[in-house]
């Protein structure tokens, strides 16, 4: 097997980069994907030739570089995706995560999975079609999950002759609406991924355009992991008491460092409960350590004997969340079945799972003009909409504008455990005005 030489060069000083690609159907998604990789030689030589087989083998003279991300039977056999596909490569400049996420509409919950950590959207359209309603969708979505970077590839550019007004008026539509969404930074590129124009090397065919290529755009966007400068938070996901001869009175409360950093001798509140102790150890891969932060797996050590279970929060002192029993949210809807007020549902955040009732839906988004249609009564299968949600148990969110890990949660359906909505607490749209629920549609009988 031959690969390039860049795919295994010393990438231990790069960044890296997490992004998604989202579009309408057979807007070539899975095609730029299989051109990025192909084109930065981040594929090994027998994964060429198989796809190469199964091209020949369809009646297809040039390799279907679609095959390269499209892995079930089912992707192949109908040319579309349907699962999220994780490919990782790098280059010399950067290492890549990406998710390859599904353009059909039934499977926006896909694109909500694979846009929940990106740093970055790629979101293609079809330069013969331009913005369509599942642009507008996906485009929501990436704002509603506050990704800092989104990029509008205008495909296809070879069956419109490569014409320059054809991507000057889509870039100018798509720009002036995901702005109102409150997209921070949208950069747009005319490209060809069946022809290769404008992915991994400048287009020929397209002079008139100056900016950056895909891949080039991808290694020099700028992206920050500096989760320490981060509001400080441990959700605890183990309590870990060996009660052994050697270690009879430990106890350390174990789980991943959410945001921020923790350090010994430090001052912290435990949430909901509110009691205050202090840290007196950190143990990180078997070492005590003086000072850990996100995203490391460690387990915490407290001065003092406090009733902590899987769930609770540990937080700084004078720097911990508000905790509270009414949490009013977006969410995106993404089970078959609908969400109705006055639904019994569960509610998972961070390690911690509550019974709750849906108290309210006070509007659903309507796409086409960015209007809220109020009191919808239910969502359905990919609506966006407000949710008022009163849960059993206080819980400590931050606005997920804060913080993408603890200001998200799932709604759950507790009769079976299906995924019934992703929630994103506080505000919508970094532009949107607040939407409040009327107390008067409080369902009476309900004591939480």
């Amino acid at each position: 097997m031959s690969t390039s030489t860049e795919q295994f060069a010393d990438v231990s000083a790069t960044t890296l980069l997490r992004f998604a690609t989202a579009g309408s159907v057979d807007d070539g998604k899975s095609t730029l994907v299989g051109r990025l990789l192909h084109d930065s030689k981040s594929v090994l030589t027998d994964q060429l030739e198989a796809v190469e087989a199964a091209s020949l083998k369809r009646g297809q003279e040039a390799p279907d570089l679609a095959l390269l991300t499209d892995g079930l039977r089912a992707e192949r056999e109908q040319g579309i995706t349907i699962d999220v596909a994780y490919r990782y490569f790098a280059t010399a400049r950067r290492r890549f995560i990406l998710a390859d996420t599904p353009g059909h509409v039934q499977y926006t919950r896909n694109m909500v999975t694979g846009a929940s950590t990106a740093e970055l959207a790629v979101v293609l359209v079809d330069a013969r079609n331009g913005v369509v309603e599942q642009t507008r969708r996906h485009a929501a979505v990436a704002a509603l999950l506050r990704v800092p970077h989104v990029v509008l590839a205008v495909n296809k550019m070879d069956l419109v002759d490569y014409a320059e007004p054809v991507f000057a008026a889509i870039a100018e539509e798509f720009t002036t609406y995901a702005s109102e969404l409150g997209v921070p930074e949208i950069t747009a590129i005319p490209i060809s991924a069946l022809a290769g124009d404008n992915v991994v090397e400048p287009s020929a065919h397209m002079d008139w355009y100056g900016g950056p290529t895909v891949l080039e755009h991808l290694e020099t966007v700028p992206v920050s992991h500096d989760l320490t400068a981060c509001h400080a938070r441990f959700p605890v996901q183990y309590v870990i008491r060996p009660q052994t001869a050697e270690h009879p009175d430990y106890r350390g409360y174990a789980g991943q460092i959410a945001a921020g950093a923790f350090r010994v001798g430090e001052q912290v509140t435990v949430l909901p409960s509110g009691r205050t102790s202090t840290i007196s150890g950190i143990d990180a891969l078997g070492e005590s350590v003086d000072i850990a932060w996100a995203p490391q797996s460690v387990t915490i050590r407290l001065a003092d004997d406090i009733d902590i279970s899987r769930g609770d929060l540990i937080a700084p002192v004078g720097d911990a969340p508000a905790t509270s029993q009414d949490v009013e949210a977006t969410v995106c809807h993404v089970a078959d079945q609908p969400l109705a007020v006055g639904q019994r549902v569960l509610l998972k955040h961070t390690t911690r799972t509550v019974k709750a009732i849906v108290k309210d839906i006070p509007s659903r988004l309507t796409l086409d003009d960015l209007s809220q249609h109020p009191n919808p009564g239910q969502l359905v299968a990919n609506d966006i909409g407000r949710v008022v949600v009163r849960t059993a148990e206080p819980l400590a969110l931050d606005a997920y504008a804060d913080s993408r890990r603890t200001g998200s949660f799932l709604l759950i359906d507790p009769a079976d455990g299906t995924t019934l909505a992703a929630g994103m607490a506080g505000e919508s749209f970094a532009t949107a005005k607040a939407v409040t629920a009327d107390d008067s549609t409080e369902e009476e009988g309900w004591d939480f």
